[in-house]
């Protein structure tokens, strides 16, 4: 392997000179979603296409519910409420990444009608795409009960319960 070449890095270096990002607000506004697949990992919480007044009553709603009483409580229901809309997401994908399935795929050229088993079966032997989503679903429900549990531990503690501390567990599959 040979080392690269001084010319090549001057080039280098001017060709990232030419090409730092977009520039204008609107160009910034469009390319922070550049990397965008499925939202389910997304920073943003609220993505294009989504209702922001449902999104905010569902907030409205966590947070008289669980009532934070301090910063870091509200830190914790931010995080609830943030994993919760993933969910809500994630059931809306799983849904569609079925009916694609059964009905023969998008990109099939002779779409056929499968059942939901058939659909299934076809994606494990093919792209395996469901185990990908189910993992990502677990996590995503696992982060709304993490939060929730130390949620309540610190309102425990506030309320001046005997709480005991968080439990982490090891496991090798």
């Amino acid at each position: 392997m040979s080392e690269t070449s001084q010319k090549q890095t001057e080039a280098n270096k001017n060709n990232a000179q030419q090409s730092t990002g977009p520039k204008t607000d609107e160009g910034k506004a469009v390319s922070r979603y550049n990397a965008l697949k499925h939202g389910l990992l997304s920073k943003e919480v609220l993505l294009g296409g989504e209702d922001e007044k449902d999104l905010l009553e569902l907030g409205k709603r966590l947070r008289s519910e669980l009532a934070p009483a301090n910063e870091l409580e509200q830190i914790l229901v931010d995080r609830i409420v943030a994993n919760t809309w993933r969910l809500r997401r994630a059931m809306l994908i799983e849904t569609a990444m079925i009916k694609v399935d059964c009905d023969g795929g998008e990109n099939d050229i002779m779409p056929t009608k499968r059942s939901i088993g058939e659909a299934f079966i076809h994606d494990f032997a093919n792209s395996d795409s469901y185990t990908k989503f189910t993992r990502y679903e677990t996590n995503i429900e696992r982060g709304i009960y993490k939060a929730l549990h130390e949620l309540q531990r610190l309102q425990g503690a506030r309320n001046g319960e005997k709480v005991l501390p968080p439990v982490a567990i090891d496991l090798d599959v």
